[in-house]
């Protein structure tokens, strides 16, 4: 974990220390190492079929599926919601680099990525092949993210806090689970990076169960901090990723990190995160 110390916290009186996932592997790193993890200890169990998956224009996911695909020797192919942009931007272009297909699917197709009929539809026109959903976020995805409170450590601050960026829910899920296995006395912040109202939190409780209900207290999603959907941005966010990279030393990203960083910043200011507080936000990766 790096400590991170400047004018700002240290005015507001609250520490911050940022898990480093982006460090763990340079090209499976962030949260998709451990949501891919176990889902390709089954898919090598499996016979190394063909994957396919969806994402965005900005997916990171894609952009790890596709890195995990040339270095375990199976195929991929990607579903990307909306036109290819050409030329293509630098996650699609090294996903394809990696040699993952990519196709275009209409919006109102991907509205569908779910419905059985449509799933049905796919497998007749592609044979043989296994499924991840968006953002890889399944059951295995969500055993895979226990095992990031593993490296979370507090000192002594009053009130602790974990902070995430939340696209799908998985990781969250994942880390209240492990969270409550090694009782780490922590309250979850999500940051939704997505413009969609409710739907955050009911992925979560969808994707960790009875679990979420039942520690209710021990996280919250935040919808205010989107800048007007997944991948969307304006240049006061774009301000602020510069000066936090240029005063931290850790590079950011406007799709997830960037919002999460800059949320926690505006809850700080807004006396939402009182003094004393000591809070550990993840670093999920995504290229800077």
């Amino acid at each position: 974990m790096q400590a991170v110390d400047c004018e700002f916290l240290r005015a507001a009186g609250v520490q911050l220390k940022v898990l480093r996932l982006d460090l763990v592997h340079p090209d499976l790193g962030g949260n998709k190492w451990f949501k891919l993890a176990p889902n390709i200890e089954a898919i090598i169990a499996a016979g190394k079929p063909r994957v396919l998956s969806f994402g965005g224009a900005w997916s990171n996911h894609l952009r790890a599926l596709a890195a995990a695909g040339r270095h375990y020797g199976f195929s991929t192919l990607g579903f990307v919601r909306g036109e290819l942009p050409r030329p293509l931007n630098p996650v699609l272009q090294f996903a394809a680099d990696c040699g993952m297909e990519l196709r275009p699917l209409s919006r109102s197709d991907y509205r569908r990525k779910q419905d059985p009929d449509f799933l049905a539809a796919l497998y007749r026109e592609l044979g043989e092949h296994q499924l991840l959903p968006e953002g890889g976020s399944n059951a295995l995805a969500v055993q895979g993210c226990r095992e990031i409170a593993d490296f979370i450590e507090f000192g002594s601050g009053q009130q602790r806090i974990i902070a995430l960026a939340a696209g799908t829910g998985a990781t969250l899920a994942g880390l209240l689970q492990g969270a409550v296995d090694l009782s780490l006395n922590a309250h979850i912040l999500g940051f939704s990076v997505l413009k969609a109202p409710g739907y955050m939190a009911r992925q979560v409780q969808s994707l960790a169960g009875p679990l979420a209900a039942r520690e209710a207290e021990r996280w919250q999603i935040l919808e205010d901090y989107h800048f007007g959907g997944y991948a969307r941005r304006k240049p006061e966010l774009d301000r602020f990723i510069s000066d936090f990279s240029r005063e931290s030393g850790i590079g950011l990203e406007p799709v997830y990190t960037g919002k999460l960083f800059y949320g926690l910043w505006q809850e700080i200011r807004q006396g939402s995160i009182a003094p004393g507080s000591e809070i550990v936000a993840i670093h999920t990766g995504g290229c800077h």
